[in-house]
């Protein structure tokens, strides 16, 4: 007998990230999935979207009427960030973007399905004094639902990137998930960074030398980050990729920027996954993204709350081995004793090829 299909929405969609994530909980708990909906209004969102599932997504979900929407069983979305995050003006519910939450409350009411995931900026568990997120968890709650959330960052889920954010799920009965907690080795950048880069990518002589007269390059690969203030940090990860920093925010060993590639790895993206539009919006389409790695982690878990499929013993071993091939990478390697003002050194799992 063939097994009914779990069919779920991707909402602000973007590029896929929410997508690639639950249908590889899917193949692995061998639960059949079906995308029924899904929404973006950027138009090179589209297109990527498009290149990669085949469905482009729908515009302005604003326009779209909620019971026009197919019956599913679980809703994914990523709404958008900008009101709560510290790159923008951070005017919350009083920015018209603020207000697309209701977008996902209405559809929530009146589609009902089992169960949501959404994500945001870590920066909107304390907005406005909490009360943002506390008027956000009482909509849910008032439609019926049993939310939970927390903050985890994708440095713990095995991504060479720090990327704090805050991910929220709720249940129609009541269910409560057991929360992923991460320990995945970091990848090391070498696995993550092309090796030929074109000239294109290289910062001027100028900054080059502007950032080396603060750090000096080192034999492994760092990432440098400048904040606001123009300090200028190490780091053996990338500083959360931003879809709108400045061009020169992160730069690979203090003397060229990432790649589109290199940006979609670090969010942990597949090699598959097909880039059709041009190098600035490739870039922008990353920093707006969300870590697929810890998407990954948390959909598992609300399988598992659901009751749909099994986890794989294999998974588990795989988890085992690294650690233990970690460990022993350790024992026979250290960082390069002569770097300079390198921060927050991490665990990382055995060099893996990238081609």
């Amino acid at each position: 007998m063939e097994q009914k299909k779990t069919k779920f929405i991707d909402l602000f969609c973007g590029i896929g990230g929410f997508r690639f994530a639950i249908e590889t909980v899917g193949r692995n708990r061998k639960v059949p999935l079906e995308c029924v909906f899904s929404s973006d209004i950027d138009l090179e969102c589209q297109k990527t979207y498009k290149a990669n599932f085949r469905d482009p997504p729908c515009g302005d979900i604003t326009k779209i009427n909620a019971g026009d929407i197919p019956d599913h069983d679980v809703l994914l979305a990523g709404f958008p960030c900008q009101p709560f995050s510290i790159i923008g003006q951070m005017k919350g519910f009083e920015d018209i973007r603020g207000t697309l939450f209701f977008d996902i409350a209405r559809i929530l009411d009146t589609k009902k399905p089992r169960a949501f995931v959404l994500e945001n900026v870590k920066l909107l568990e304390g907005h406005d004094k909490r009360r943002t997120l506390k008027k956000i968890l009482q909509t849910l709650t008032d439609l019926g639902y049993y939310p939970e959330y927390r903050i985890l960052n994708a440095l713990d889920f095995g991504l060479p990137q720090k990327r704090e954010r805050i991910w929220i799920v709720g249940f129609k009965e009541r269910k409560y998930i057991q929360w992923p907690i991460g320990g995945v080795p970091m990848k090391a950048l070498s696995a993550i960074l092309e090796k030929d880069v074109p000239e294109k990518f290289y910062v001027s002589e100028r900054i080059r030398n502007k950032r080396w007269s603060v750090l000096k390059p080192t034999n492994e690969p760092t990432i440098w980050h400048e904040n606001k203030a123009g300090h200028i940090s190490a780091y053996p990860y990338s500083c959360a990729l931003r879809a709108g920093a400045s061009y020169n925010y992160l730069l690979v060993n203090g003397e060229r920027r990432l790649t589109p590639r290199e940006m979609l790895r670090l969010q942990g993206f597949p090699e598959c996954f097909k880039i059709v539009c041009n190098d600035s919006q490739t870039r922008k389409q990353a920093g707006n993204s969300l870590p697929v790695n810890v998407a990954e982690a948390v959909i598992e878990r609300v399988f598992e709350a659901m009751g749909l499929g099994k986890s794989h013993k294999f998974n588990e071993y795989h988890y085992r081995y690294e650690r233990t091939q970690l460990r022993l990478l350790e024992e026979q390697e250290r960082y390069n004793h002569e770097r300079t003002k390198i921060k927050n050194r991490r665990k990382v799992s055995p060099t893996l090829s990238v081609k």
